[in-house]
Formats: structure tokens, C-alpha cells, sequence
């Protein structure tokens, strides 16, 4: 793409990128990182010269990643159907081991070994190394019948995040690769939603940015026009009439949740665009969806 570009344009991008370099030096963007974005091969490594240039330009990205496509291939090649509860996978002690085995290993290395081949420093963690992600077993309210309580399986709910770790990281010139997966207080093992454990990280750091990329544009209303700017009223709203539904649930409430709890700026963006980070991050235009805290 770039051998298309004139050097008069080149130079006019390097220079839009530059206020936007010095406004974000030094402070946290982090980045749930799914969907196309990490199945489509050319977006992958994009992806990863992104994240790697960021980290270059003295920004410190945080990577948060699912990997649902990844764990439905294994359950299938195992025999075992996944399925969902108000976008949650339910997980049994089986489909746990296949969780734990894709997002901490298959998944996790993959993108730590894309980003160091990009000349970044990764490095895969995930919330069992240095009791990162200390959790809970989820119960989830029933939409049905109010008042009752749905038991999913070993998915959790996040009790602490110790930032300690992903501090030493920082500072250090790493940067952290992040497995949503947690521990209980015996021991045991939790699958945690991605984009919560992104929105709570990104609380917890005081991050710039929360980044979620996605397969849509971004927010979209009943109409299917994305939504550029919204509130939480009209957020509510739309959950409320059935606009937004499923796996957009979790990634609303947790982008909500970080808005309300000090992170600056919550953007849900479309990962099937080449580069949407940088896009997002150090040019004037966007690609998606800005969530106002207010």
C-alpha cells in the first residue's frame, strides 16, 4: 500500500501522526485484540507492526486477547459443542482444559512470536503468572426469571488485578500479551470474558486508551449506521430494545464500566481494517465507536 503513496503524502501523514505521538508518550493504551483481526493472516501482521510501533514512539500497549474461534476449531476436533449464555461461554471442566490449553498457549505464543518478529519485546502472561487475575466463580442473573442466578461452568468474575507486574513489563520496554484466564483463591482455574478483563486492566492501569477491536464498524444502531459518539442513556437504551444483543453485551458493559472508572477515551473499532490501530490512535479519523462517559 505504501509504495502507492507520493512522498509529499507520506511526509503530510508523519506529520498528522506527530501531536497525537507527543499527547500519548509515556501513557497506557490497552488493546483487546480479536475477532478477523486475529484470524485473517495480513491483518495479523499489521497488527503487529502497529503494536510494535506504538511501543517504539514511547506509548506503552497492553494486550488483552480472546480466541473464541480458536477454542470452538479444538472443542469440535475433541467433539464437544460450545455454547453460550447472554454471550458467555459456558464452561465444564473439559471445555476449561481446551480454554486454558488455546488462550494460554496456542493462541498467546502465537501473537508474542508475531509481535518480536516485528522487533517488539513480547512477553505471554496470563492471569495465573504472578496471581495477575485473582477471581471468582460467575453466577449470571437470569433474563428469564428474575432473581435466579445461572451457574456456567468454571467462568469467573474478576475479585483484583495486581498492575505490579504489568508495570515491571513497562518499564522494562516489554510489552505485556495478556491471556484472559484467572485464579481462584484454591487455586482453581477461570475463563474470564476478554473484553472484561481488558475494561478492568485498563481501570486499573489509569490507560489513555481502551481499544476493542471488533468485526463490525463499531457500534451500530437499529438501522445498521454506526453510532460515532454515544452515551451510556443511549446504551441502555438499545440493550433495552434488543439493538444490541449477544456477544456485544460483555464489550459495552466493560467499555462502560472503564468510561465510568477513569480511563479517558473507550473506542470500539473495526479489526478488519488494515492498521485500525494506528488509524485510531495517531490520525484525525477514526474507525469506530467513541463510548462518552458521560
Amino acid at each position: 500500500m505504501s509504495e502507492n503513496l507520493t512522498p509529499n503524502l507520506k511526509a503530510g501523514i508523519l506529520a498528522e501522526a506527530l501531536p497525537y505521538i507527543k499527547r500519548f508518550h509515556g501513557r497506557t493504551i490497552v488493546i483487546k485484540y480479536g475477532g478477523n483481526a486475529m484470524t485473517d493472516e495480513h491483518l495479523k501482521q499489521c497488527f503487529a507492526r502497529d503494536v510494535v510501533l506504538l511501543k517504539l514512539v514511547g506509548m506503552n500497549p497492553v494486550v488483552v486477547h480472546g480466541g473464541g474461534p480458536q477454542i470452538d476449531d479444538l472443542l469440535k476436533r475433541v467433539g464437544k459443542q460450545g455454547l453460550f449464555v447472554q454471550g458467555m461461554r459456558v464452561t465444564d471442566s473439559e471445555t476449561m482444559d481446551v480454554v486454558e490449553m488455546v488462550l494460554g498457549g496456542q493462541v498467546n505464543k502465537e501473537i508474542v512470536s508475531l509481535i518480536n518478529q516485528h522487533g517488539g519485546k513480547a512477553v505471554g502472561l496470563t492471569g495465573k503468572d504472578g496471581n495477575l487475575i485473582r477471581a471468582k466463580k460467575l453466577l449470571m442473573p437470569s433474563q428469564d426469571k428474575p432473581g435466579d442466578l445461572i451457574d456456567i461452568g468454571q467462568v469467573g468474575e474478576i475479585v483484583s488485578i495486581d498492575p505490579s507486574l504489568i508495570a515491571l513489563l513497562d518499564t522494562g520496554a516489554f510489552i505485556p500479551v495478556i491471556a484472559p484466564i484467572g485464579v481462584g483463591s484454591a487455586g482453581e482455574t477461570y475463563n474470564i470474558n476478554a473484553d472484561v478483563v481488558a475494561g478492568k486492566i485498563a481501570e486499573i492501569l489509569k490507560a489513555e486508551k481502551l481499544i476493542l477491536l471488533t468485526n463490525t464498524a463499531g457500534v451500530l444502531d437499529a438501522n445498521g449506521k454506526l453510532l460515532t459518539g454515544i452515551t451510556p442513556r443511549e446504551i441502555d437504551s438499545m440493550v433495552q430494545d434488543g439493538t444490541l444483543s449477544g456477544g456485544m453485551l460483555p464489550k459495552i458493559a466493560s467499555a462502560l464500566d472503564a468510561a465510568r472508572n477513569g480511563v479517558r477515551n473507550v473506542h470500539i473499532i473495526d479489526g478488519r481494517v488494515e492498521h485500525a490501530l494506528l488509524l485510531e490512535i495517531l490520525t484525525d479519523e477514526g474507525v469506530g465507536t467513541l463510548i462518552k462517559s458521560k
